[in-house]
């Protein structure tokens, strides 16, 4: 028999809001006048910029205390101070504070046609039947960003059949196959890497007999040469050092991503930096991007329509509904604003935390000097808590005199010295990197010799240690940087 039981417990859940903050709070400054936009379209009591218009004096308005008075200014203009606390936007430090209203003129960017537009184009010049075109347009769309079709014929075969109604073979679908890999950039629409580099050596002189022996090399040794194997192939091959580094040269100047070549989705992309941190004759000062800051303001005409509604008769329904509707809007709206604002603080409070704990760095420029810190460093700095100044830390960058960082790039791990002292991973992985790149390129140093000589340095640090570091560097194992 079941029993009724009743169990009291506490939870702690974040609210609507705080979850909506978190997620204002790690967008960076690019993607913030997208999410501005955003809430604008679906909050009509939410304006962008400043409008005058003048507000008769009501003194019976019993919203006066939340959205009247405060709401006005001594010009009887609505004014979001209402709705915030008494200071300005500029006590936040905002670079080019004053000048956000204006027009801001957008900077030129060089156009480029799209992968598909180039494409699409080519494949008008083809004489094909209408079969032998739908065909096309089905493998054209089969073509991913890199430049590859990763799908395999027959189910491409199959997509025909049953979303085209044309019936085919993987024979016919690779002849047009092989019409749209004549296309420009070489090595489009190769289905793997090693047919993507034959369809570019197939463009190249095939006169010179390196071209050939590369072709050669490709086809029937490309396993060999992809693990740098070369004693192997020169045995098999019975070829000489001097014309097995031709080919390794020639190789090694085609395009492993053929798709990268264009454009894409057509514009230049640019990064655009969350803080400006310049050196001031020897002070460091940071300022927030001005875009940080945009201009928003509660809409007038919803604060009128609250005077407008209250002056009429409470007994309507509908138009008790209207009124909350109405009061739920201008609510969503004042916490928007606060949100923005509280955004700009948290930023601000976060990146002075990382410049006076950096503060050697950001004053020189030299990376030695950059000192061991983690996300619980700041936090405990700012009194705030480590997820806080993880979704900061995501995705922002700071231009300072030496560059653009992105904030992830402050944060290491320290790793002890025989001195005692700590120094920052990323010290260790610059030695790292400068004994790689200066290493014998025929016989490359393997994890252990550099664990020996990292530790002959004072750096005591494990082989797997070094492994990790190389990883994140991108640097391969020491056989595949053998070079002849």
């Amino acid at each position: 028999m079941q029993k009724l039981s009743l169990n009291q417990s506490l939870q702690q859940k974040l609210s609507p809001q705080q979850i909506q903050f978190i997620k204002l709070l790690q967008i960076p400054t690019a993607e913030l006048d997208t999410r501005i936009e955003e809430e604008l379209e679906i909050n009509p009591a939410l304006e962008e910029g400043m409008d005058d218009y003048e507000e008769p004096n009501n003194d019976d308005d019993p919203y006066g205390d939340e959205y009247g008075d405060d709401a006005r200014t001594h010009d009887d203009d609505l004014d979001i101070d209402g709705y915030l606390s008494s200071d300005d936007y500029n006590g936040y430090k905002m670079q080019g504070d004053g000048n956000y209203a204006e027009e801001e003129r957008e900077s030129p960017l060089a156009s480029t046609s799209s992968l598909m537009d180039s494409l699409m184009q080519q494949f008008g010049y083809l004489r094909l039947s209408n079969e032998q075109r739908t065909i096309g347009l089905q493998l054209l769309g089969s073509i991913e960003s890199d430049g590859y079709i990763r799908r395999s014929m027959q189910a491409i075969v199959n997509d025909l059949a049953f979303t085209q109604g044309v019936f085919t073979d993987v024979d016919e679908l690779e002849e047009v196959l092989a019409m749209i890999q004549t296309f420009d950039p070489p090595g489009i629409a190769a289905r793997t890497l090693q047919e993507c580099l034959i369809l570019q050596l197939q463009r190249k002189d095939q006169s010179d007999p390196c071209v050939g022996l590369a072709i050669r090399i490709i086809d029937e040794f490309f396993e060999e040469f992809s693990k740098k194997h070369y004693e192997k192939i020169q045995r098999r091959l019975n070829v000489s050092d001097e014309s097995l580094k031709k080919v390794i040269t020639i190789i090694t100047k085609l395009n492993p991503k053929p798709g990268s070549v264009e454009g894409g989705d057509g514009t230049a992309q640019y990064l655009i930096p969350d803080f400006i941190l310049t050196n001031n004759g020897g002070k460091l000062e940071l300022t927030l991007n001005s875009k940080n800051a945009p201009e928003l303001r509660i809409s007038r005409s919803f604060a009128e329509m609250l005077d407008t509604y209250d002056k009429s008769t409470k007994t309507n329904k509908a138009l008790k509904e209207t009124v909350t509707f109405v009061k739920q809007r201008l609510d969503a709206a004042k916490w928007f604003i606060d949100a923005i604002k509280q955004r700009q603080q948290t930023l601000l409070k976060t990146m002075n935390a990382i410049v006076k704990f950096q503060y050697d760095f950001f004053l020189t420029g030299d990376e030695s000097k950059l000192r061991p810190m983690i996300l619980k460093d700041i936090a405990t700095m700012i009194d705030m808590d480590v997820s806080t100044v993880s979704r900061v830390a995501n995705s922002k960058s700071v231009q300072t005199e030496f560059g653009i960082y992105p904030l992830k790039y402050f944060f290491s791990e320290g790793i002890s010295t025989d001195s005692g002292e700590d120094v920052s991973s990323r010290e260790v992985k610059n030695i790292l990197k400068e004994l790689i790149d200066n290493e014998p390129k025929l016989n490359p140093l393997s994890d252990d010799k550099l664990e020996k000589m990292l530790n002959d340095r004072g750096y005591n640090i494990a082989r797997r240690t070094v492994a990790k570091y190389r990883e994140q560097l991108n640097i391969p194992v020491a056989r595949l940087r053998k070079q002849l």
